[in-house]
């Protein structure tokens, strides 16, 4: 995992990146960066998921504003005139999108692997963006106050073991976080982007509230 891990109460268990998917039987030129992707041509919209309810939406306002920093508002007014709806949660944007209803959607770069691997198709791609993609680190934590179970460090360890591991990427759809034992499906190693975007935990619980408020301003437009 990029920048390794080092932390007192959480273990991760997967990781992935999230990314614009979109159809490529309707979408023959896909963007090649964020900057391509907040300039294309507005009628091709996306759906997109709302950063108060939803990890991949709260992943989208923190990947734009790693990439643009204070100037990220003129990129949010862009995003607006780009995105179709905004769903509460990520199933919902994903059968938009699925049902054709829009040509893009957000969610992760390892959504392709789905389709390849499960449907047989590779109508569904990730766009890869050079500025980089932001990475999602799902943990596991044990609970400090109540009855202590001596089976909790036991199974936080079997988390990270290759046995664990091993099923991460075709049942969670993500990327592991330790050594399998196994090759991955191309499906999987071509969904690790050659950059990853990540602000630190205590940047993000300092600034939060005030980015939401700034996402909701812009896009509320």
């Amino acid at each position: 995992m990029p920048g390794g891990w080092n932390d007192s109460y959480f273990l991760p268990f997967d990781h992935g990146y999230f990314a614009v998917i979109y159809d490529s039987e309707t979408i023959s030129e896909p963007p090649a960066s964020m900057a391509d992707f907040l300039a294309a041509d507005p009628s091709q919209k996306i759906a997109i998921q709302d950063p108060r309810t939803s990890t991949p939406g709260l992943g989208l306002m923190l990947w734009i504003k790693d990439v643009y920093g204070d100037e990220w508002e003129s990129a949010l007014e862009a995003l607006n005139e780009r995105t179709l709806t905004v769903t509460p949660g990520w199933s919902e944007s994903y059968g938009l999108f699925t049902n054709g209803e829009v040509p893009m959607v957000l969610s992760y770069t390892t959504s392709p692997a789905y389709h390849i691997l499960v449907e047989g198709t590779e109508r569904y791609k990730a766009a890869e963006f050079s500025e980089g993609h932001y990475m999602q680190i799902e943990v596991a934590g044990i609970t400090t106050k109540g009855a202590d179970n001596p089976l909790a460090e036991a199974f936080m360890t079997f988390m990270i073991s290759p046995a664990f591991q091993s099923i991460i990427p075709q049942t969670n759809w993500m990327l592991p976080v330790a050594e399998t034992g196994a090759d991955l499906e191309s499906a999987f190693t071509d969904a690790v982007p050659a950059k990853a975007l990540l602000f630190s935990p205590e940047e993000v619980a300092e600034n939060r509230q005030e980015w939401v408020r700034q996402w909701l301003d812009v896009m509320s437009r």
